[in-house]
């Protein structure tokens, strides 16, 4: 590196021009390709790079500023037996790149393999030029008024997830301007933020903004990736998302990202980093195929010229080679120190840690390098703890301080609320934090990201509504999307009219929300679940960009009270220190914090427990232990039977009588009488939560 050269990989701005740089181990010559003008078919200039003996390639390109349109052209080897792909022919994107200019235009030239629908290797690869339709990258000046933002730095134990799409929750919004549906500055418009702000979430998790595109079945299908994952570029925001006249998708991400802030939410991303959309080695060749298979990918050693797949997508990134590591931990510092983002959510994440042998690796370079980054480390982290490899389940595996998504808090309160025998003590578990999970690895309850539903999967409302999947309109005959859905229609499939039905639905749905709200852990909610939201039972919607993933904001009565309900609820958890504590209670002291009741008033037993029946319990929460916060008492009556019970509440000391905090049921008047031996009962309907409390909040 000569004096006064950027560290920095990709275009940085000089006092005069562009700094390009690219790594490649194994290119023999790279060429900087510079264009006129987006629809241009031929570059109008190539100027070599120079190699330095770190493997990076250098120009300085005078007068060249923002707005400069370009790719790079990589000489060296074609022989896939030995790993490489390297072909001039194909004009390539830069990995650093902030932004495109223009986006990917489907074409037969952007493959390397000549037929590419043949599962053959051929010797030699496409020489057809695709300057004509290659996406082309684009120098942008970053600098932003901040106007003094500050992130909200809203601990663990407080915060709310809010799982959405960009797109998604703003399409058909009528409180957003129709040019900026779609957009992030429509996701930052007034009505967003204020149905954010009344619901009472704190953070929200966008689906992928980072650069994607389209993968070739869906093209031919004429369908979409409406979801986003199948990232082509880490640090640029997604073309998707910026307004047509607009100042272009980094600002207009920097200005959501501000919004936000100032209205006390943090920002967090989907990303993925496990897989490229160049898919396999039949794939398009756009970047890192072309830049230098071999470091970028991991590839089979037994056979090079084979991708190894963990991730279900086509390839696997390699983070296992330090500078393919350094691109995703410099991706990771862009969007937090440049952009704002408060945190990440990790796709298929078992894949970004596993070593040079394939297996997981918990204390390896990965967690190793993101632990010591002084901004990395400050961040909020989130892995979904598994991927499509051998072994690839490592829930409660990943190490501080990491938070995981918790399938199984799903499955059994999905299993409980349907009616599934023996999920009592699983429940119990669940609401505790999953300390059967994560307390043996010296994890906290904020560890375990607790959630019904998410983006893959059904919605809320279809989970209640549907016992199949009905993925038809993704073409593929309804073969995709998970078959295990522990879901329930009730009698009916799809939408009905019948009342009995629509109640018993709406109040699972509270039942199983309100389990999310009283659970330990940290609580995710998707994205129009408090309205209703169905995707008319396809649970696999990554690829309809339409009415059947957008929101509807036309919302009748009952889906206003079910949206008041869930507010209500929220708020109940925020008012509660007993709810967000980071520490697992104590159950075998004599100050127990958490006591496990039967119907019968009395403390469960193991036969209780081992009863595979029983679907009727409670638990009372003490504030003992929480000196100086406003506390008081939560008695919480779970009943998943159809039957009623006569529920006998606990004996109290001065606190006055117990009053209603919470009720699932259409019915909110609390039913309280006398038992026969002069107890306080409570009269605990059918499929039903309440949530007891007494006296007012005291200092403990």
């Amino acid at each position: 590196m000569t004096p006064n050269t950027p560290d920095s990989l990709g275009p940085v701005l000089t006092e005069t021009g562009v700094h390009f740089s690219l790594y490649s181990e194994n290119a023999t010559r790279v060429e900087l390709c510079l264009f006129d003008a987006i629809d241009a078919v031929q570059e109008s200039q190539r100027i070599p790079l120079d190699k330095h003996t770190d493997h990076i390639w250098r120009v300085q390109v005078p007068q060249a500023g923002p707005g400069c349109l370009y790719g790079y052209r990589v000489h060296g080897p074609y022989d896939p037996p030995q790993g490489h792909r390297f072909n001039p022919a194909k004009l390539l994107i830069d990995p650093y790149a902030k932004t495109l200019g223009r986006p990917v235009t489907w074409h037969e030239t952007l493959f390397s393999v000549p037929d590419h629908t043949l599962p053959k290797m051929q010797e030699e690869p496409d020489t057809r030029d695709n300057a004509a339709h290659a996406p082309l990258c684009q120098v942008v000046d970053t600098a932003f008024d901040w106007q003094g933002d500050r992130p909200p730095a809203i601990p663990w134990q407080e915060t709310i997830l809010y799982e959405t799409h960009v797109k998604g929750f703003t399409q058909r919004h009528p409180g957003i301007p129709e040019n900026l549906r779609g957009t992030f500055r429509g996701l930052a418009s007034a009505p967003v933020i204020q149905h954010l702000q009344q619901l009472g979430v704190t953070a929200i998790e966008l689906l992928p903004v980072h650069q994607a595109m389209d993968e070739t079945h869906l093209h031919q299908r004429q369908l979409v990736n409406y979801w986003g994952y199948n990232s082509l570029l880490f640090l640029a925001p997604d073309m998707r998302f910026a307004g047509k006249d607009g100042p272009g998708p980094v600002r207009e991400f920097k200005e959501m990202v501000r919004a936000f802030h100032r209205a006390g939410m943090e920002v967090i991303l989907d990303v993925v980093y496990n897989h490229t959309a160049e898919g396999d080695v039949l794939g398009p060749t756009l970047s890192f195929r072309g830049i230098d298979n071999s470091i970028y990918y991991r590839l089979a050693a037994e056979d090079p010229a084979k991708d190894i797949d963990t991730t279900g997508c086509g390839n696997t990134y390699n983070t296992q080679h330090p500078m393919a590591r350094r691109l995703v931990l410099d991706s990771l510092r862009y969007w937090t120190q440049e952009m704002h983002v408060d945190g990440f959510r990790f796709d298929l994440a078992v894949s970004l840690a596993r070593g040079a042998t394939g297996a997981f690796e918990a204390e390896g370079k990965f967690f190793e390098d993101i632990r010591m980054d002084p901004v990395l480390a400050k961040v909020k982290l989130i892995a979904e703890p598994w991927d499509l490899g051998n072994q690839g389940y490592r829930i409660a595996e990943f190490p501080p301080p990491w938070s995981e998504w918790n399938d199984q808090y799903r499955q059994t309160v999905r299993r409980f609320w349907r009616g599934d025998a023996g999920q009592m003590g699983l429940l119990a578990r669940r609401i505790a934090g999953s300390g059967d999970i994560y307390h043996p690895q010296g994890r906290p309850p904020r560890a375990s990201i607790n959630y019904i539903t998410c983006h893959d999967g059904f919605t809320l409302q279809d989970l209640v509504s549907h016992e199949q999947k009905h993925n038809e309109a993704n073409g593929e005959n309804n073969r995709d999307g998970n078959n295990a859905n522990d879901s329930a229609n009730y009698g009916i499939e799809g939408p009905t009219e019948d009342p009995i039905i629509s109640g018993l639905r709406t109040r699972q749905k509270k039942n199983m929300l309100a389990t999310l709200m009283l659970s330990l852990g940290t609580p995710m909610i998707l994205g129009g679940d408090e309205i209703g939201r169905t995707q008319k039972g396809n649970n696999n919607a990554y690829c309809q960009d339409n009415p059947i993933s957008w929101f509807n904001w036309n919302l009748d009565a009952d889906q206003k009270g079910f949206l008041k309900f869930v507010g209500e609820l929220i708020q109940l958890r925020k008012n509660n220190p007993l709810l967000q504590t980071d520490q697992f209670f104590k159950e075998d002291s004599s100050a127990k914090e958490i006591v496990w009741l039967n119907p019968t008033g009395e403390t469960m037993t193991l036969a209780d427990w081992d009863d595979g029946t029983r679907k009727c319990f409670g638990f009372l929460l003490s504030p003992a232990r929480l000196a100086g916060a406003e506390a008081r008492p939560l008695l919480v009556l779970i009943n998943a039977d159809q039957q009623n019970f006569d529920f006998i509440l606990p004996k109290k000391n001065s606190d006055g009588p117990w009053q209603m905090a919470l009720h699932t049921g259409e019915n909110s008047v609390p039913e309280f009488q006398q038992s026969p031996s002069g107890q306080t009962q409570f009269k605990l309907e059918g499929q039903i939560l309440v949530v007891l409390t007494s006296g007012e909040p005291s200092k403990r």
